[in-house]
């Protein structure tokens, strides 16, 4: 099957990013989101990302005029009619997902593939509420989504090889490296990351060091681009106590327990770059 037109649900950082690359590889895209609004601050970061390549060379003005033009934003889920591929990038909880995988079951043409963008959640689980489990699939894009080249393609139980297939044929046309995952919780990005996240919280839960030099000492000694408490701040820390409760819950296994740091920060709504506060402070 030939991907053509792509709709991606969610208008937040993670959703304009995949419509930003989506378009900018020539695909027809709809953005959609519940308001305007959300859809209007969506479409001006992407706009505003496609600038700073303008300034820096590495496009030009005509290809982000070609790119904005492929994009049309939209508060109406019947437009998933008009798509060969959703991928979901809406909240990421499990109701909210199943809910709207029933809905775009319905809208939906028989042809076209029903992704999610989840970091954590069963694929199976998901596809087994809608008719179609074979086309559902799970496609993991990694933030900021133009820039990281990796993507998670996440079969279920009933998702065919055909689906994957072009599945990963868009992932590639999107210029990423796709990497294929069995449906276990986690996959393989946040089975991993998350419980070393988790473990550097509680190294400054235990007065073993401060978050700065515990970043440091990621960064240094072991050459991460990125400190564990930095980037959870740049994640957002509810949504890695939500991973480590899936994990936990997936697993049955206590080595994935949250941090109890991490749930008091989260119910102080310290959660990172986004709140302004998490094991960081920022002003912007």
């Amino acid at each position: 099957m030939e991907i053509k037109s792509v709709m991606v649900i969610g208008a937040g950082q993670m959703g304009s990013g995949i419509a930003q690359v989506c378009a900018m590889a020539g695909y027809k895209v709809y953005l959609n989101d519940l308001k305007q609004e959300f859809i209007d601050k969506g479409l001006s970061r992407i706009e505003g990302n496609l600038s700073k390549q303008v300034e820096k060379e590495r496009i030009s003005q005509k290809d982000l005029i070609r790119g904005m033009d492929l994009v049309q934003g939209t508060t109406d889920l019947n437009d998933a009619k008009n798509v060969d591929i959703v991928i979901e990038a809406a909240v990421e909880n499990m109701e909210v997902k199943c809910n709207l995988f029933s809905r775009l079951d319905e809208i939906a043409q028989d042809h076209t593939i029903l992704a999610t963008n989840t970091s954590s959640l069963p694929i199976t689980e998901i596809a087994a509420v809608t008719k179609r489990p074979e086309k559902v699939i799970g496609m993991h894009f990694m933030n900021p989504v133009p820039v990281m080249k990796l993507v998670e393609i996440i079969k279920g139980l009933a998702t065919t090889e055909e689906t994957f297939n072009a599945v990963e044929t868009l992932a590639k046309h999107l210029k990423k490296s796709p990497v294929e995952v069995n449906d276990f919780p986690g996959f393989v990005s946040n089975r991993i990351l998350m419980p070393m996240i988790n473990e550097a919280i509680y190294t400054v839960y235990e007065g073993v060091s401060s978050p700065e030099d515990i970043d440091q000492v990621m960064k240094l000694g072991m050459n991460h681009p990125m400190g564990p408490l930095t980037l959870a701040d740049f994640i957002g820390l509810d949504t890695c106590l939500y991973i480590m409760e899936t994990l936990q819950e997936g697993f049955g296994d206590d080595k994935y327990r949250p941090c109890p740091l991490l749930r008091k920060y989260v119910k102080a709504g310290w959660l990172g770059r986004k709140t302004g506060r998490g094991f960081y402070q920022y002003q912007d």
